[in-house]
Order: structure tokens, then C-alpha cells, then sequence
């Protein structure tokens, strides 16, 4: 958690400064913007699932291929 106080006499400019510096070097910024689009793994089952289905599905095409269709 990052904490910034306001000096006394500081503009809000240059506490906002500050304050994004902070943030910045934190790398929070970073962080949260890597696991904005994280995607959950997938499970064992349905990797092996998806991964029979694509071969068959080439399998099929390359039959068909050789048929001439």
C-alpha cells in the first residue's frame, strides 16, 4: 500500500506529481494493468479435449484434400 501525505505549503500539482512518481516506482501501475486480461489455465481434460479435436479435424481435411474434395 502506498501512502503519500501532502507536504504543507505543497501545490496540488506537485503532489500529484509526486503521488504518480510514487506509483511509478512502485510498479503498481504495471501490475495491474498485467493482470487486467489474465486467463484462467485451462484444465488437463479440456486442453487434451481440443487438442484430439484439432487433429481429427486436419486429419479430416487432408483426406478430403486427397479426394479431390
Amino acid at each position: 500500500m502506498i501512502e503519500v501525505k501532502r507536504k504543507e505549503g505543497e501545490s496540488s500539482n506537485a503532489f500529484l506529481y509526486r503521488f504518480t512518481k510514487k506509483i511509478q516506482q512502485s510498479g503498481l501501475l504495471k501490475e495491474a494493468r498485467r493482470k487486467r486480461f489474465h486467463l484462467r489455465k485451462e484444465n488437463k481434460r479440456a486442453k487434451k479435449e481440443a487438442t484430439l479435436y484439432r487433429i481429427d479435424k486436419k486429419q479430416e481435411i487432408d483426406r478430403l484434400r486427397k479426394l479431390g474434395r
